[in-house]
């Protein structure tokens, strides 16, 4: 059983029908009323538990009479439930329905994987250099390490959903922050491969141009649209139902990261080719996983909806 707890903020006009809207609910438990006695902003403090299933609708209701503009809504998580009524509540009421994710907490995510600090581009960098040296070295396991370090997956899935909601600067946020970001990882891998090249310190395989590990990240072909797709479904799917192990392996699957880097070292080392081929592999991937990470907040939402409706009219035969 699945539950949200909300703190809310009631201004005292609005109280009333706040009150009789959660009482109203079934999938509404242990509702407190404390008159007066919220600060900043002023009003009446609310708190109660809602069924995960029931929580969009609530929150839903919330907005239309207009709480969170006049007051505040807060959500919290709730790790363990015992209450047989609220069980029982779950299964008459909800059905299938009680494992829909909350909308707002999955947006919250996408918005706060979003915010590009100083240490979004220091991860990207890192990142990157990490991914050249695992290039020079032929070493998958670094490449690997690259892709789980990189932080740009949060920026696309927040282009993703600026598209979804029309919020144009997110979008141009998240592009920006993308562009730089990359930017500034192809720059240093390129000053490091440099680096690299002037002293001597490629392995002589590399050199003799044996680079297996280049070659799988600057040929883009089908199955690297096929893997992109798969990665974006997943990684969608994951982030509503915040299940951070499908996440890791997201991050471990997509060519972006290891594209950027592989660009620095093929410049640095005179490989124009291979560097064409990884800016085609990391636009690619990119593209690809904005492109169905808006569908599948679409189509999620939909499915969802379908099933609520099937649930409500379950619920009034």
């Amino acid at each position: 059983m699945e539950m949200i707890h909300l703190r809310l903020v009631s201004p005292p006009g609005l109280t009333d029908e706040t009150v009789g809207m959660l009482a109203a609910d079934r999938c509404v438990f242990n509702l407190v009323v404390l008159e007066g006695m919220a600060r900043h902003p002023d009003g009446d403090a609310l708190e109660c538990d809602v069924l995960a299933g029931a929580a969009n609708e609530v929150l839903r209701r919330l907005r239309e009479l207009r709480v969170d503009r006049h007051g505040s809504v807060v959500i919290e998580p709730v790790d363990t439930v015992l209450s047989g009524l609220a069980a029982e509540a779950e299964k008459q009421q909800l059905g299938p329905l009680a494992h829909a994710p909350v909308w707002e907490a999955v947006e919250a995510r996408i918005r706060a994987e979003g915010t590009y600090l100083p240490s979004f581009y220091v991860y990207l960098i890192i990142a990157g250099l990490i991914g050249a040296v695992g290039i020079i070295t032929n070493s998958q396991i670094l490449i690997v390490a690259a892709m789980v370090v990189g932080p740009e997956y949060g920026a696309i899935t927040s282009v993703a959903l600026g598209i979804d909601r029309g919020i144009g600067g997110r979008i141009r946020q998240g592009l920006l922050a993308l562009l730089v970001g990359f930017s500034l990882a192809m720059l240093c891998t390129f000053l490091f491969s440099l680096l690299v090249r002037g002293f001597g310190l490629q392995p002589m395989a590399f050199t003799l141009g044996v680079r297996p590990v280049s070659n799988l990240i600057n040929t883009p072909n089908f199955f690297s649209v096929v893997v992109a797709v798969l990665a974006g479904i997943v990684g969608i799917v994951s982030l509503t139902q915040a299940r951070t192990s499908a996440l890791l392996g997201v991050f471990i699957s997509v060519t972006t990261i290891p594209a950027a880097a592989d660009i620095g070292v093929s410049c640095a080392f005179t490989s124009w080719s291979e560097a064409r081929g990884s800016l085609i592999q990391l636009l690619l991937n990119i593209v690809v996983l904005i492109a169905v990470g808006v569908l599948m907040l679409r189509f999620q939402r939909a499915i969802w909806q379908r099933i609520g409706r099937r649930s409500s009219r379950s619920r009034h035969r």
